[in-house]
């Protein structure tokens, strides 16, 4: 494919992958709200069959929303539904990860340093991953652990550490973190398309008819809701987590992500007992106590590396610009020679000295620390050279 042709083309798919992800998990944190904040109506507005009320005010006008406990005596002839935010947003993931993943695998996918899958095989395992992520959860989720959700969640938690741990052994570290957060991604939207809409529609045929709704189905909807309340913050990292390589770059990576899910989840709970009006104190703190932890735990550590007789540099900087014209310099340039890139990812260019003593620190973090670049370590940077870098920025970076 043309290399600006596919720039565009990620541009507008990641544009509308955002755009329709913030409807969706906009629609699903308010109505969560909503349902926490319902009350009883007072006698003077009580009606048949009404659970709950609340009165908002937004945009310069007052609104009252009403809940029905089962459904009002008659349907209206317009119902509103909420699916399609769902399903354009695992539409517009899936393409983004085939074209970025998936056409480009050989770079993106595959990293020769963590395992020696070939690019067919490793888009074999990250579409089964996504595929057998959704069957596993919908048959835990169907078997007599559902009707424990405390116990379900503990085991689903279990299940995703150990995909989070496979895949970093098989992938690039970023396609790991990537893959983790589709399945949990194709989780969610199937919880809508194979159950939660599903669910809905029958209620609302059985409504028409006269008869009871399965209350079989309702309560899998209710389950299935509820898990996707609680997948959003997990996911929502994940959807940023390549601009962070101390995280995917760590050698426990797989074990960072389980902290970092732990704490998006335990930030969602305070947010859903805020909404229903209880308060827990600890939970927020407790979120960022882990968050420090995890930082402390990811922090990197210096080598030792000595300086040069006389407090002179170790290495001197025209070793490092050899290196950084060989091995960084073919993507990270004002005209890349790689195909497929058209200008230099991120803005980043290291041309000229003075680039890259600026980036020297984010050298070290990438390069030197995570070993997260070259990306799949496809302009075959050695551990001598990243130990050089890392010798020449600790030193000082000076230009000598």
């Amino acid at each position: 494919m043309d290399a600006h042709l596919s720039q565009w083309l990620n541009l507008a798919l990641r544009w509308s992958h955002v755009i329709t992800g913030v409807a969706w998990i906009g629609t699903s944190f308010y109505f969560n709200w909503l349902n926490g904040r319902l009350a009883p109506p007072p006698a003077e507005r009580a009606e048949p069959g009404v659970a709950g009320e609340l009165w908002s005010v937004h945009g310069g006008g007052f609104y009252r929303v009403v809940k029905y406990t089962v459904a009002p005596a008659a349907l209206p002839s317009t119902l509103h539904w909420f699916k399609w935010e769902a399903y354009a947003t695992w539409l517009s993931g899936f393409v983004l990860l085939v074209l970025i993943y998936y056409l480009d695998a050989a770079a993106y996918l595959v990293d020769t340093q963590v395992s020696t899958l070939s690019p067919r095989a490793a888009i074999a395992v990250g579409v089964g991953a996504l595929v057998g992520s959704w069957l596993v959860y919908d048959a835990l989720c169907r078997s007599r652990l559902g009707q424990a959700p405390l116990a379900l969640a503990g085991v689903l938690f279990v299940l995703g550490v150990a995909l989070a741990w496979g895949l970093t052994q098989l992938f690039a570290p970023r396609a790991a973190y990537l893959h983790v957060g589709a399945a949990i991604g194709t989780i969610m939207a199937a919880n809508v398309l194979m159950v939660i809409i599903p669910a809905q529609q029958e209620m609302v045929a059985a409504l028409a008819q006269g008869r009871l709704p399965d209350a079989t189905r309702g309560r899998q909807a209710a389950l299935r809701s509820l898990h996707n309340n609680y997948f959003t913050l997990p996911v929502l990292f994940i959807m940023v987590s390549s601009h962070y390589p101390a995280t995917y770059g760590h050698r426990l990576n797989w074990l960072i992500l389980a902290g970092l899910a732990v704490v998006g989840v335990a930030t969602r709970h305070w947010f859903n007992l805020r909404n229903q009006g209880r308060h827990n104190m600890w939970l927020l703190p407790g979120a960022a106590v882990a968050l420090v932890a995890l930082a402390l735990i990811t922090a990197p550590h210096g080598d030792g590396a000595p300086s040069g007789p006389a407090g002179k540099p170790a290495v001197s900087f025209a070793d490092v610009r050899v290196i950084v014209a060989r091995r960084c310099a073919p993507c990270h340039s004002a005209a890349p020679t790689v195909a497929g890139l058209a200008a230099a990812p991120l803005g980043i260019a290291l041309d000229t000295p003075e680039e890259i003593r600026a980036r020297a620190e984010r050298i070290l973090a990438v390069a030197v620390v995570t070993h997260t670049m070259p990306l799949g370590n496809v302009t075959a940077m050695t551990d001598q050279e990243r130990a050089l870098l890392g010798n020449w920025i600790r030193s000082g970076a000076t230009l000598r």
